[in-house]
């Protein structure tokens, strides 16, 4: 039989039970009841020692209970169970563990840093270094300068009639919207286009041309804003200044070349189609080696200032030998002839004006066909007219049949070409100092220059 106050705590406490504030008074010494006195109610005197170890084992059918002390949560002193955690390692493990993580993350974080770089220089996210964008403007006697201020008056043209299409160059001459150019750009037009450096393209009207001097003016209405090109001088001009040409070259508007004047007063003839000579451009060319092209024609040759010294209108093309073929290539090889300024300036003036452009002649007729040193006076001219027009310019200065004209001013001509050349480089009433060769002896004349009507 077990304890009575064992099977009164272990039992379940009544809901209104609260454990007192102040301890139970603690249990009798283990004994016997002292006579005549009767034990307390719910108190039952605790048997010696080895009755309460038999208290403690298990009954007969019951299971052993777990060795150590019995925990009775109604006790004075429940029995704690202190947790004083696992076994620590020793300080300097722990330490070394930390440490080698850390330098695990450092060199993971380091060789995929290393890893982007390389991934960078060697992908598609490669990244070369570049200046920054440079907003100045160029010097204005720079190419790029002399291009800026020259290019928002070129224009390109582009001419269709019943012999095909083409293209060449102009550029503005004032702001009523006259446009010089080259007479072969638009000798067969019956329709012109012109398109300017912003893109814009307008209808324009031809105004007069002529083939002698290988100038056209024609004309837009209606646009505004117009830039016109200043005018230099040509008799400014020296072998080796350093000019800049502008274009469009096999249709490609806007492109700038630049050279230097390799040579002044270059007799060049070009033309010559038509086989009866109408067509023959006479000029005392500017020479230069900046590249000039199919498309150049009619455009600006520009000094150091932007100022138009010259109009480009011809070159020379090498020869094609492989094949036995006499015709030239067409392209550049450095040899570019432009109109003087001065020629063009008179002559676009006189288009502008009348249509049509008067030229300085002595009144003679020359034997084309002539291969000795000079311009030689043919002994009858067309129709079988006098060679030498009677009261013309070189009858009244005292020039005759079968004289040779051997230098313009002081300047030796070698051929009939040369002296239209020379002649033609001045105006009507300049006079001209011509050396003639007459039976073996050399004389001056001084001759004023008449006037004709141009084609």
């Amino acid at each position: 039989m077990s304890d009575s106050r064992d099977s009164q705590r272990s039992g379940p406490a009544p809901s209104w039970w609260s454990r007192p504030a102040a301890p139970e008074p603690s249990a009798p010494a283990a004994g016997p009841p002292e006579p005549g006195r009767t034990p307390e109610p719910g108190l039952t005197p605790r048997a010696p020692s080895s009755e309460a170890d038999s208290a403690t084992r298990p009954g007969p059918g019951e299971p052993d209970a777990a060795p150590g002390p019995r925990y009775d949560p109604w006790d004075e002193s429940p029995l704690q169970v202190v947790d004083h955690g696992r076994v620590r390692r020793a300080p300097g493990i722990c330490r070394l563990l930390v440490f080698g993580s850390v330098i695990a993350l450092l060199a993971g974080g380091v060789g995929g840093y290393l890893g982007i770089l390389a991934e960078r220089r060697t992908g598609t996210r490669l990244e070369l270094p570049q200046s920054a964008v440079d907003h100045k403007d160029r010097a204005p006697e720079s190419v790029a300068g002399i291009a800026a201020t020259a290019l928002p008056g070129v224009v390109t043209l582009h001419v269709s009639g019943s012999g095909g299409g083409g293209t060449g160059t102009g550029f503005v001459l004032d702001e009523q919207g006259h446009i010089l150019t080259n007479n072969h750009v638009v000798a067969d037009a019956k329709n012109i286009t012109v398109t300017f450096s912003t893109g814009e393209s307008v209808a324009a009207e031809l105004v007069g041309r002529d083939g002698g001097y290988d100038l056209a003016v024609v004309k837009v209405t209606g646009v505004r804003g117009l830039r016109p090109l200043a005018l230099g001088n040509s008799e400014n001009v020296r072998v080796g200044d350093p000019v800049v040409a502008i274009g469009a070259p096999f249709d490609l508007s806007n492109t700038v070349t630049a050279g230097i004047i390799s040579a002044t007063g270059r007799p060049i003839t070009a033309g010559g189609d038509k086989g009866d000579g109408s067509d023959i451009s006479y000029v005392d060319a500017l020479q230069t080696d900046a590249p000039i092209n199919p498309g150049n024609s009619g455009g600006p040759l520009l000094d150091s200032r932007a100022h138009v010294i010259g109009i480009n209108s011809a070159i020379r093309g090498a020869d094609k030998s492989d094949d036995g073929d006499s015709t030239r290539q067409s392209g550049s090889i450095g040899l570019g002839f432009a109109i003087p300024v001065n020629q063009g300036k008179r002559v676009a003036e006189e288009l502008i004006r009348t249509g049509r452009a008067t030229h300085p002649v002595i009144g003679v007729t020359l034997d084309m066909q002539y291969r000795g040193d000079g311009a030689r006076v043919d002994s009858k001219g067309a129709d079988g007219k006098p060679s030498v027009v009677a009261d013309g310019p070189g009858a009244r200065a005292g020039i005759k049949a079968a004289d040779v004209i051997t230098k313009v001013d002081g300047v030796r001509v070698h051929g009939g070409d040369e002296l239209i050349i020379k002649i033609r480089a001045h105006r009507p009433g300049d006079r001209l100092a011509l050396t003639v060769l007459r039976d073996g002896r050399e004389r001056t004349l001084d001759v004023e220059l008449g006037s004709a009507s141009g084609s």
